[in-house]
């Protein structure tokens, strides 16, 4: 029986689907991940019919994955309970044995297989101590064919898949510009020659990117940041020809797939945190609204947002009051026709409004709030999100929906360093991450209080990942404002971080901080919550996963032991499992439920 003081944890349990994705040479097969099992999981989708079927089990999960060309197996890391590092492995997608398909290779951190349309080639970036490299492998499923590299480099890098003949393969890489910055190599994979780059100069970035999948059209949709906002576009890397997208209004546009016969486009404009879905019709060069419901459809491109064979849009759908859930909208209209996977039910959720306030003088900040029913002021907490290259929408937030059911306003912020606001503003932190923010985040508070929506001495910090660094950076950067805070797998020390976490995120660190800790001393100690230990008056809760490379373990103990030095209130919480944390549902529930708990417990101890 669920009482009125645990049904915040059936958020947490609603079963959904967290993404999709189709198969390259059959839209009718897809790649789902869900929490159906009590963990997130991959499985195999019959698009038709409706089945899923589930063809991993492993304890502490699996987020990410990619389906066969012809939907007849699936693709996962098969890491050690969760550190992300590990090697490729296939499954068919009727269940069963995993086979490793690179035991050759030493274990790698890797994100990006994908298979040529026709199934006979699988192209992916293993990260490995001397940095980033590329590998083909050639034969259909099944093959035991050696990997062989087609590209090296130091830098941040990744496959963005094949073309549709499967001779060309596309890199994006910030070999180029040494920070975020990206370029797009296109190799052609029998002789390794370079074909083709495309590369805005170095004040600019090339984004999301993929071959069109028309037979015969060697084109790529890539998405450039030159104009200073993210701006759709066409090239061809055979003879270098580039097709520049029109878009009209305010606001970042996002590339969201290519239709089966290449006609047409799904783009997304994004704008305040808020999306609005096109078509553009290719060979018109028409532009055509669509009449969606509100609300967010996913995150990532390249996931949960796709044309099906039939030419309607198969749409990963939420808003702050409904999980997710997939809709099929028609092509022409973008009106829903019906649900293909619908989430179990939820208790009634508050709605989020959009607000906006200004940090030194002439800066807008964009944040989502949330209270609970009656006046204000109330206790409040301040959220940040991971990334930082991410954004907060209106999308459903257990976590968030946790916090007011408890009594609490809720302001989760996008603070300078997100994206969809333009490529300055994404860029402002590179070289000193953890100094805007947190002004953005005391602007927050601020502003709650002057609204009248938080009293003063009863805000509560919280945020995960690089949100949990910023959760810790404020406490020591911005004291006597806080009456604690709650940090899960955070960056607590950027320096023994660096030394112990996976390549992929040094070389991110790398591109962050323009350099090493040895080149950048200074910036990284500036920025690391260690360093200002000594000034946080609040109390403080981390959650950390032992196994994560990301955020790893030893830069936590290392604050830990320096804050019970100085004698400061602290706790940390432990749990056996990587960076996705939320993949487990009890275990977020345990989580959230200690977070709850101790802001409940510090708040009542003044």
């Amino acid at each position: 029986m669920t009482t009125a003081d645990d049904s915040w944890k059936e958020r947490f349990r609603a079963r959904v689907v967290l993404w999709t994705a189709p198969a390259a040479g059959n839209r009718r097969r897809a790649l789902a991940v869900s929490n159906r099992s009590g963990v997130a999981q991959l499985y195999a989708w019959d698009v038709t019919s409706g089945e899923l079927v589930q063809v991993t089990d492993r304890p502490t999960g699996t987020v990410h994955g990619r389906i066969s060309a012809d939907g007849g197996a699936v693709y996962f890391l098969d890491d050690s309970q969760g550190d992300e590092i590990g090697h490729w492995a296939r499954v068919p997608a009727t269940g069963g044995a995993a086979q490793d398909i690179t035991p050759s290779l030493p274990r790698y951190t890797s994100h990006d297989l994908t298979p040529s349309a026709d199934g006979q080639r699988l192209c992916f970036t293993a990260s490995l101590e001397d940095g980033q490299t590329v590998y083909l492998l050639d034969g259909a499923a099944g093959s035991t064919a050696e990997p062989r590299v087609i590209h090296r480099t130091t830098a941040m890098c990744a496959t963005i898949g094949f073309s549709s003949s499967g001779r060309l393969v596309g890199i994006r890489t910030s070999e180029r510009t040494g920070t975020a910055r990206f370029s797009l190599l296109v190799i052609d994979v029998e002789s390794g020659e370079l074909v083709a780059e495309l590369w805005d100069g170095a004040e600019a970035s090339i984004e999301d990117a993929w071959f069109s999948p028309a037979a015969g059209d060697s084109r790529v949709l890539a998405v450039s940041d030159a104009t200073g906002d993210r701006r759709p576009l066409l090239w061809d890397p055979l003879d270098d020809s580039r097709e520049d997208i029109p878009v009209s209004g305010l606001g970042e546009t996002f590339a969201f797939d290519w239709s089966a016969d290449g006609r047409e486009i799904l783009l997304c404009r994004v704008r305040d945190a808020v999306q609005e879905l096109t078509i553009y019709e290719v060979h018109t060069g028409a532009t055509r609204p669509l009449e969606h419901p509100p609300g967010v459809y996913g995150f990532f491109a390249e996931l949960g947002n796709w044309f099906d064979e039939d030419g309607n849009i198969v749409a990963q759908w939420q808003d702050a009051a409904h999980p997710a859930t997939v809709l099929l909208l028609d092509g022409r209209t973008g009106r829903p026709i019906r649900e293909l996977l619908r989430p179990s039910p939820v208790p009634a959720s508050r709605p989020w409004r959009s607000v906006t306030f200004m940090v030194d003088g002439d800066q807008p900040i964009q944040a989502w709030l949330a209270t609970p029913a009656g006046d204000g002021p109330f206790r409040a907490v301040v959220d940040t999100h991971g990334g930082p290259e991410s954004v907060a929408m209106e999308a459903f937030a257990p976590r968030g929906q946790g916090w007011v059911d408890a009594g609490f306003a809720y302001l989760t912020i996008n603070y300078r360093g997100s994206i969809t606001f333009g490529r300055e503003f994404k860029e402002s932190i590179w070289g000193s991450p953890g100094e805007l923010e947190v002004r953005d985040i005391v602007a927050g508070r601020q502003w709650l209080i002057d609204n009248g929506i938080a009293h003063e001495g009863q805000v509560f910090l919280t945020g995960w990942s690089y949100g949990g660094f910023l959760t810790l950076q404020t406490l020591g950067t911005a004291p006597g404002l806080w009456a604690g805070g709650a940090a899960g797998i955070a960056v607590a020390d950027w320096v023994s971080e660096y030394e112990d976490e996976n390549d992929v995120m040094r070389a991110y660190d790398r591109a962050l901080f323009g350099g090493t800790p040895e080149e950048k001393t200074d910036a990284y100690r500036r920025a690391s919550p260690l360093t200002h230990a000594a000034n946080v008056d609040a109390p403080v809760l981390i959650i950390q996963g032992r196994n994560d490379t990301r955020c790893p373990a030893r830069q936590v103990e290392l604050y830990e032991a320096r804050m019970r030095e100085l004698n400061k209130p602290i706790e940390v919480v432990w749990f056996d499992a990587g960076h996705a944390a939320g993949a487990d549902v009890e275990l977020a529930i345990q989580h959230h439920s200690a977070m709850l708990q101790f802001a409940l417990r510090v708040l009542r101890s003044e």
